[in-house]
């Protein structure tokens, strides 16, 4: 991975398709072409051989993007449009997040909408959370809630006159009719339909009312709600993910030829739309060019399209992205606690890190590497998306995380003072860690974490808490057990006791990673070419590799309780001498000698 993002760097972009460098050489001058040329055809070839080395990258010419892959090339307008209704997961942040890129790979604008007409469901508070957590995203609308815009106002709550104009305007060219059915014949109609085995339609028993009949009754105030007319079939339409789709659908004929229609209600009755009118109005006053919406709206497609044709306005183009699961290929639970973005920033999870993790839950890209910086998102985006449902594994975030950590690292983010200040928050909370003074050696608490932090590159950092437990025994070492005895064989303790005593000589001065590096390192020699042993148990004690390693695992025990993390020598630069001398004399004393007999058929390590 080193190897990987020091080439990446070195270019200043992610890996790109080979023709992009030939798209380059065309426009060069002559002077430079014959060099650049070998020399992006030797990148090239580099490329290929760290791919086939890893093993994991496919080394084969990506094939162009299909025509309904491309993006168009015109700016495109694209929205996000949620109900207040609940919060922000995983799933509507996908959502949120292909139209906000689609939208700037474009040059084109990202629209806010909030479809709050559910007054029974809203949530109070949802809709500033939403906005919150689209602006912690880095999703910035360019109109919407809170900074307006030509087409205001983004609340379907404050549109319903709007609604209601159009669907009188389709009650006058017939493609909507007046319902006045009681909710209790509904409900009769329905369950005779579901013992029958039919669909729970409608039987279009109000279509036959004259429109004079229809009007006075309404101007009457009875209780009615308005319905669209359906066809006998809906036509196929073209989806920019699926192709062509779309069933037969429409007027449907039952035992004893009783009719069904589907015959979508439009306006409810108490005058407010429902999600099919609203949508389709909006997105035609707002100049919505493109859709991108889960797949599970694919069956409410058709019934759009016809609302488009019902007023002549052309649609925007659709594109339905797959359906999310969890590992055992279920469909993710909008209750699943892993969803809740709220609980995923209070952890710690980086915006671009998660950015980067959703936008791979369904796009392809023909990259060499999944790590995606903001810009290398919209620099990247395409409408390649896959048809096949979506699983959606939190260890791909993990990794992500620990890729976009290291980068605010290197880039001296400021994101990085806010991990620091949870994982104080953390550390301080902690009660089974007692972090002594010594320990810190001379740092406050925050200097020592941001050290450990800028050292551990043996693991990708995720979350604080997790951070904490990884490196618990660097913080607080663990006390001495009353009776605990480690039994190694006499010749072990010997190199031990050397180990310790050419540490011990080292001085505050020259306490550095080097210097111990060095000390540990005479040491094996040192053993390696002693020949007083003379035991069978100490024949590994001639092989330089086994001499080592049988130390610095000895000195990770002793120091950190044997936790896997940064560089021994690192650890005990960051720790400092006393706090490092303290803990070797203490794990010293635990120390106790086994029999040679024992020593002999004992596999143990140090």
């Amino acid at each position: 991975m080193r190897r990987k993002e020091s080439f990446e760097r070195l270019l200043g972009i992610a890996f790109f398709p080979q023709q992009a460098y030939f798209d380059i050489i065309c426009n060069l001058p002559e002077t430079s072409l014959d060099r650049l040329t070998c020399y992006a055809a030797e990148l090239n070839l580099a490329k290929l051989r760290w791919q086939s080395s890893r093993g994991g990258y496919s080394t084969k010419v990506v094939p162009q993007l299909k025509a309904a892959q491309k993006l168009p090339s015109i700016p495109a307008r694209t929205r996000f449009a949620p109900s207040p209704t609940g919060y922000l997961h995983l799933g509507s942040l996908r959502t949120a997040l292909y139209n906000y890129l689609l939208a700037k790979a474009t040059g084109g604008q990202f629209l806010l909408r909030i479809e709050d007409t559910d007054t029974k469901r809203t949530i109070s508070g949802a809709e500033d959370s939403i906005c919150r957590d689209l602006a912690w995203a880095g999703l910035q609308w360019d109109e919407g809630p809170q900074i307006g815009g030509p087409y205001a106002p983004y609340r379907q709550s404050e549109r319903t006159a709007q609604y209601q104009e159009h669907a009188a305007k389709l009650l006058d060219s017939r493609h909507a009719y007046r319902c006045f059915c009681t909710q209790e014949r509904l409900d009769s109609l329905a369950r005779e339909r579901k013992r029958l085995g039919l669909p729970t339609y409608y039987d279009r028993n109000c279509l036959s009312i004259t429109k004079e009949e229809s009007d006075e009754r309404a101007h009457r105030f009875e209780p009615h709600v308005v319905r669209l007319v359906t066809p006998a079939q809906y036509p196929e339409y073209n989806d920019l993910v699926y192709g062509h789709v779309g069933k037969p659908k429409g007027q449907r004929l039952g035992p004893a030829s009783q009719n069904s229609f589907e015959d979508p209600v439009l306006l409810k009755s108490d005058g407010s739309p429902t999600y099919h009118l609203a949508n389709v109005v909006d997105d035609h006053h707002m100049k919505i060019t493109h859709v991108i919406r889960g797949a599970e709206w694919m069956p409410s497609t058709p019934k759009h399209l016809e609302l488009y044709k019902a007023f002549d306005w052309d649609p925007p183009a659709f594109a339905h992205v797959a359906l999310l699961q969890d590992t055992n290929k279920q469909k993710l639970s909008k209750r699943d606690l892993n969803m809740d973005l709220e609980k995923l920033r209070r952890e710690g999870i980086l915006p671009e890190a998660l950015m980067n993790f959703v936008a791979l839950l369904g796009w392809s890209h023909s990259m060499g590497s999944d790590f995606f910086s903001p810009q290398q998102l919209i620099d990247n985006f395409s409408l390649k998306f896959t048809k096949g449902n979506v699983v959606v594994n939190f260890g791909k975030l993990n990794y992500l995380q620990g890729l976009h950590f290291r980068n605010y690292l290197v880039e001296a983010n400021e994101n990085v003072e806010r991990i620091v200040d949870q994982i104080v928050t953390h550390l301080r909370e902690d009660s089974k860690i007692m972090i002594l003074p010594e320990t810190l050696n001379g740092r406050t608490l925050r200097e020592f974490v941001m050290a450990l932090l800028r050292m551990d590159t043996s693991s990708s950092f995720t979350i604080a808490s997790s951070f904490v437990e990884r490196h618990r025994s660097i913080f607080g070492y663990r006390q001495s057990e009353p009776g605990r005895a480690i039994k190694k064989p006499r010749h072990e303790l010997l190199l031990i006791a050397e180990a310790v005593q050419q540490i011990r000589e080292v001085q505050n001065d020259n306490w550095s990673v080097a210097v111990l590096k060095n000390r540990v390192a005479s040491v094996t020699q040192y053993i390696v070419q002693k020949d007083n042993f003379n035991l069978q148990s100490a024949e590994n004690l001639k092989d330089p590799n086994y001499v080592n390693n049988s130390l610095l695992t000895w000195l990770r025990w002793a120091i950190v309780d044997g936790q896997h993390g940064p560089s021994m020598f690192d650890i005990m630069a960051l720790l400092g001498r006393d706090t490092t001398l303290r803990r070797l004399k203490a794990a010293q004393l635990e120390l106790s000698v086994i029999s040679e007999e024992d020593a002999a058929s004992s596999s143990e390590n140090i």
